[in-house]
Order: structure tokens, then C-alpha cells, then sequence
């Protein structure tokens, strides 16, 4: 039997007109804005239109922590989407949008893979409907407005050694991380110290991912803190009458973008926001939306649980308002075997013990989400290597934490092969069992909930940080944002802050090396470790690998 690739598969798909896929939610054609036959945008009036229809049920789903074997979250996202539609639900599939820099990095593309993927798929993973380049020219005109206002005088009295607004780009580029601009003389402006960052760890794009309509938006684009004065008073976007234009620019970005599934479902992919280095969530009005239009909407958070799980729980429901009925946490034997001490070169060979180590990793993330009052099950994403001896340690040690193991096969068989899960998920949803909580209080202070959540989710024995980091974090207290949450930024690879260190680490440090306020997103950034908001090109990057063929389809993409 020929084995295609997702690529292939994608390529392959019967699709139908997106007209016919609003049809299914009800959204009519007068309310989409296509951008060609398979891809539109859902326009601000209908969603404003949706006010006061009942939700349908929210359902999460996360995964341990990555590793080079592959876990498959935004895979078995699209397949449970598939798998509730199969089994007579009505479901929308939310996740984000895929950044530049991971599709000619290292990681590939973000469409999901096999029979459970979004398409279309390589539009999806390149320029899609424009939204990240809107976002980058709305951060960059903010950055360019800052220079140009101190070249015609500074009237605001910025103080350029502390500016902390600095430009984005949507790519993997070490070498921008840190410059001098202004260079060439007196025409340039004054010369100063800044970098880039990568536009998934903007502010503009976490703004855009919270924000509830424009005038939400526009306020929050407003308050974004740009750098400071010489008496240390903040200067703000609006000081310098930036946020109208901005606002302007991402008018489009704003709306929710409709696509479908290989098997004709609705889903919504909108905004990207990495999970390492951000909130790492689709956006609130995305959500939202679908929740006015299904009964059921599965959802992704990025990397781990620790991460993207938190994130989730912890800033997008806690300032969107949402309640979660149900999270899905993906493992996979091979991950749970590296997690286990095995090598990559060695998981194709059966080791039970390695597995049943391995689920310590497992076991830490099932206790966490719980930690929020939201049940779990876990779903075993199915490789053909997997034996039955491996996969049933899985199930027993679950079984053993008082949840269930389900084995899904939907990158093989699409909606078929996932619906013992679609049936859990959906009994878990309607059971009212969830009872969603945050980890911590706004009132806590904003290093008690660093500490809270280094310790609760990570384990971790101690948080260490330097005095201007403490001061930092007491100065924005008494400037009014103690109660906003924070956002972590953390290798996803470990529950510590070191990359190598696999399974369920305990006792570690966490040391908090720098601070960030993003005031209009509503959030504090601890930066953490060796954690790069702006990250760098491996060694053999995906671009070597991709081409049009003779035919002028993409190649190596994914």
C-alpha cells in the first residue's frame, strides 16, 4: 500500500466551497468575505449579531511536553473536531495560525497531519489571508512612529535608553535579535540599542488574540507601554496617536478566518501567538464565535501542558471569560519512550519499562490540569511502531491515576479512527463535571504568582531573580497592574527551565532573568532560562528542503 504524505493527502482533498461550509454553522454567503473558493473571513456584523445565544461546551485540548518523536496536538485537535461531527455533534475545530519562522525552521508546518488536517493546507502554513503581516505592519509602524518622534523634537521627553518597544518580523533571524538603528548620520535619528523579536511573541499579536471587537482593540493598542521617561512615568501608544492607524491595519486581521477539515468540517484558524514565549492560544473572538455556533468547539494551547495548558486556563479564560467543560491531553508511546531515557534512533523497538518511566511526564501533566477543576482523559495518538504490550502500560497507569487512556487513529483513518474519544469527550462535556478555576487570585502579587505557578506546575523547589527584576515587578504594582496575570516564557521541552531535562523534574530552580509589561494585552512576560523571544535557524533548516516541482506544487513543506 502507498503511504502519501500530508502534503499529498492535503493536495488530494475534495473540498467544497466555503460558501457550503458556512452553511453548515449558518454564517451565509453575504457574511463571509472569501478570499478565493476554500478560505474567507467571517465579517464583524454577523458576529456581532450572535449576542445572546447560548454557548456551546468548550473543550481543551493540550499534550505533554514536546519532544522529537512527535506528539500530534494539533493533529488529534482537527481529528476530535472530525470525531464529534461523525458521531452527530455539531463541532467547530479553533486553532492558530502557523508562523514563518517554525515552517522554514525546524518544525514544518501547523495544519495538523495525515487524514485529520485543515486545508488548505499550504496556504494555511505560508501567507493565509495576510493576518501576520498585517499584525507585523501595525507593530512596525509603532516602532517607526517612536524614532520619528524623537527625530522632531521628543516633545513626550522619551527617555531612548528606555525604550522597551522593539520591531518584529515573521522569521527565524539570530542575527536581528540585537542592533544599533539609526546609523549614518544626523538625517537617520539618533542612534540607540534596540532588536527584533519574532511576530508571534508581539504584543500586537497577543492584543489581537484577546481583544473582543475593535473598539476593544483599539483601547488595548492604546495602552501598550513603549518605553519610559527620565523620571521612569510610562509613555504610551496613544501618547504618540498610533493606536487609530494600528487599529486601522489589523481591521481585516481582526476577523475570524474560516476553513475546513479534510472531511468538510468547519474550523477557525486565527491568530498564533507561540505558547513558549506568549499565551500561545487561538484568538478570544474565534473562540467566541464558534461557541455561538456549535455545540461543541475543540481547541489547541501550545506545547506542553505546563505552557500552553496554563496559559490557557490562567490568562485567555480568565480575561475572556471562559469556562472550559473538558481537557484532552495527547500522548504518544514513542514521546513516552524518550521521555523514558530511550534515544530517538532506539523507539522503534519495543520497551515497556522505558514507557512506564516515561509516564511520569504524563502523570504530572494530568495532575496539573486537574489542578483547575477541569477533567481529563488522555488521548494516545497511534503510531503503526506502537505494540500492544506498550500501549496497554499507557492505559494501566492512567487507569491508575483515576482517568482514561483512549488510542486514537485518526492520522491513519481520519474521523473513524477517533471516535472512542469523540464519545469520552463528549460525555465528559455534558456531565457538568468541570469546575474551572484559575490557578491563582488577581490579587496575589505578581511574584507570588510567578512562584505560585513554578511551583504548582513546574515543581519547581525555588525562583531566583535578580533585585532589578523584583524592583521591576513592585514598580508595576504600584503603578496599577498588580492584578494582571502573568505569562511565562519557558523552554517547552522540560518542567524545568533547562531543555535536556525530560520526565517529571522536581526540586529545580527557575531563575527569572528579565520582566516585560504588556499592559494593553493584559499580561506580565517572565522571561526564563535561556528562553529567545527572537529564535534562531538550525543548523539544516525546513527552507533547504522546500521547492515548486515541476508542476509548480510545493514540495518539503511538510
Amino acid at each position: 500500500m502507498t503511504i502519501l504524505s500530508d502534503i499529498e493527502i492535503a493536495r488530494a482533498a475534495k473540498k467544497l466551497p466555503i460558501q457550503a461550509i458556512g452553511s453548515k454553522i449558518g454564517i451565509s454567503p453575504d457574511d463571509l468575505i472569501p478570499y478565493g473558493h476554500d478560505k474567507a473571513k467571517v465579517s464583524a456584523s454577523f458576529i456581532d449579531g450572535l449576542a445572546g445565544r447560548p454557548d456551546g461546551k468548550l473543550i481543551l485540548v493540550t499534550a505533554i511536553n514536546p519532544t522529537p518523536a512527535g506528539e500530534g496536538k494539533t493533529t488529534t485537535t482537527v481529528g476530535l473536531g472530525d470525531g464529534l461531527n461523525r458521531i452527530g455533534k455539531r463541532a467547530i475545530t479553533c486553532i492558530r495560525e502557523a508562523s514563518l519562522g517554525p515552517c522554514f525552521g525546524v518544525k514544518g508546518g501547523a495544519a495538523g497531519g495525515g487524514y485529520a488536517q485543515v486545508v488548505p493546507m499550504e496556504e494555511i502554513n505560508l501567507h493565509f489571508t495576510g493576518d501576520f503581516h498585517a499584525i507585523t505592519s501595525a507593530h512596525n509602524l509603532l516602532s517607526a512612529l517612536i524614532d520619528n518622534h524623537i527625530y522632531w523634537g521628543n516633545e513626550l521627553g522619551i527617555d531612548t535608553r528606555r525604550i522597551t518597544w522593539r520591531r518584529v518580523m515573521d522569521m527565524n533571524d539570530r542575527a536581528l535579535r540585537q542592533i544599533v538603528s539609526s546609523l549614518g548620520g544626523a538625517a537617520n535619528g539618533y542612534p540607540r540599542e534596540t532588536g527584533f523579536d519574532i511576530t508571534v511573541a508581539s504584543e500586537v499579536m497577543a492584543i489581537l488574540c484577546l481583544a473582543t471587537d475593535l473598539d476593544d482593540l483599539e483601547q488595548r493598542l492604546g495602552n501598550i507601554i513603549i518605553g519610559y521617561r527620565r523620571d521612569k512615568s510610562p509613555v504610551f501608544a496613544r501618547d504618540l496617536k498610533a493606536d487609530g492607524a494600528m487599529t486601522v491595519l489589523l481591521k481585516e486581521a481582526m476577523q475570524p478566518n474560516l476553513v475546513q477539515t479534510l472531511e468538510n468540517n468547519p474550523a477557525f484558524v486565527h491568530g498564533g501567538p507561540f505558547a513558549n514565549i506568549a499565551h500561545g492560544c487561538n484568538s478570544v473572538i474565534a473562540t467566541k464565535t464558534a461557541l455561538k455556533l456549535a455545540d461543541y468547539v475543540v481547541t489547541e494551547a501550545g506545547f506542553g501542558a505546563d505552557l500552553g495548558a496554563e496559559k490557557f486556563f490562567d490568562i485567555k479564560c480568565r480575561k475572556a471569560g471562559l469556562q472550559p467543560a473538558a481537557a484532552v491531553i495527547v500522548a504518544t508511546v514513542r514521546a513516552l519512550k524518550m521521555n523514558g531515557g530511550v534515544a530517538k534512533e532506539d523507539l522503534g523497538r519495543e520497551n515497556v519499562q522505558a514507557v512506564t518511566r516515561g509516564c511520569a511526564n504524563l502523570g504530572r501533566h494530568v495532575a496539573n490540569v486537574r489542578k483547575f477543576g477541569v477533567p481529563v482523559v488522555v488521548a494516545i495518538n497511534h503510531f503503526v511502531s506502537d505494540t500492544e504490550a506498550e500501549i496497554e502500560a499507557v492505559k494501566d497507569y492512567v487507569s491508575h491515576l483515576g482517568a482514561d487512556a483512549i488510542v486514537c487513529r485518526h492520522w491513519a483513518d481520519g474521523s473513524a479512527g477517533i471516535e472512542e474519544l469523540a464519545r469520552r469527550v463528549a460525555e465528559m462535556a455534558d456531565s457538568g463535571g468541570s469546575h474551572f478555576k484559575p490557578l491563582y487570585p488577581d490579587a496575589l502579587s505578581l511574584m507570588e504568582k510567578i512562584e505560585t505557578v513554578a511551583s504548582k506546575i513546574y515543581h519547581a523547589g525555588e525562583v531566583t531573580s535578580d533585585k532589578a527584576v523584583r524592583d521591576q515587578l513592585k514598580s508595576w504594582e504600584e503603578q496599577g497592574y498588580g492584578d494582571l496575570p502573568v505569562c511565562m516564557a519557558k523552554t517547552q521541552y522540560s518542567f524545568s527551565t533547562d531543555p535536556t531535562l525530560r520526565g517529571a523534574p522536581e526540586g529545580h530552580v527557575v531563575h527569572v532573568r528579565e520582566v516585560r509589561l504588556s499592559a494593553g494585552a493584559g499580561f506580565v512576560v517572565a522571561i526564563t532560562g535561556e528562553i529567545m523571544t527572537m529564535p534562531g535557524l538550525p543548523r539544516v533548516p525546513s527552507s533547504e528542503k522546500i521547492f515548486l516541482n515541476d508542476q509548480g506544487y510545493i514540495e518539503g513543506l511538510f
